[in-house]
């Protein structure tokens, strides 16, 4: 294992980005070790000489991706030395058509394994989120509200390392629903096709909750497709 790695100021320009991976250069270098607890915000942000929202963010991201922990009332503390940067930098690059392929995934077999395993706390729960989602009327709200939907569907199924997987994916899935309500053609599935996802897991059904769930992702996927393939086919001449 390397030496620690000192923090120094850093330049102006992507702020979040050269916090994050001065961060986790002290993870990877050896100068923060897992288990340890990490400096405060405060004294992050005076060492790097940014704000601290912009060290609030980095910490963030690295939780995401299971790197950092926030107890809350604790501290941070380093969960793991992986370095998840180049996924990071990949995710960025990722189409919306590579976010709802992943997403089907998710969904499908998190709500197959929720409808096994849920709690009545989780069916008032996610009775809660969809009326939310139904509600919501701008495409920010929107985004936010179709995310914890679909989270706690992925938290009902009870399977740890799907719920790790999914809370990192969960920023694009946000921002990607975001889109796509701003996008007038590209549609999303509407009220009636998530509530069939909550009945099926109340009902204990596996198979139709994974119905239902394929039945909210494909009809965008598909569309989406339709718009990547069409843009890489040759102009006609």
């Amino acid at each position: 294992m390397g030496g620690p790695v000192a923090l120094s100021p850093v330049p102006g320009g992507s702020t979040v980005d050269a916090v994050l991976d001065q961060l986790q250069a002290q993870v990877s270098g050896g100068g923060w070790r897992v288990g340890q607890r990490i400096p405060g915000e405060h004294d992050l942000a005076a060492q790097l000489g940014v704000s601290r929202p912009a060290v609030r963010e980095a910490i963030r991201a690295l939780s995401h991706v299971g790197v950092l922990e926030v107890r809350r009332g604790d501290g941070t503390y380093v969960r793991s030395s992986a370095d998840p940067r180049p996924l990071l930098r990949r995710m960025a690059r990722a189409t919306l058509r590579d976010v709802f392929e992943v997403q089907l995934a998710y969904d499908v077999q998190a709500a197959r394994l929720a409808a096994r395993r849920r709690t009545p706390e989780d069916l008032d729960r996610l009775a809660v989120l969809l009326s939310a989602r139904d509600e919501a009327t701008d495409a920010g709200t929107f985004g936010a509200a179709d995310a914890r939907f679909h989270s706690a569907v992925v938290e009902a199924a009870r399977n740890p390392v799907l719920i790790e997987a999914h809370r990192f994916f969960l920023d694009r899935l946000s921002d990607s629903m975001r889109a796509i309500r701003l996008d007038r053609e590209v549609p999303e599935a509407g009220p009636a096709a998530h509530r069939a996802v909550l009945d099926a897991v109340a009902a204990g059904d596996p198979d139709a909750a994974a119905r239902a769930a394929a039945a909210v992702v494909e009809p965008t996927l598909a569309v989406l497709e339709d718009l990547v393939t069409g843009s890489e086919r040759p102009e006609e001449r």
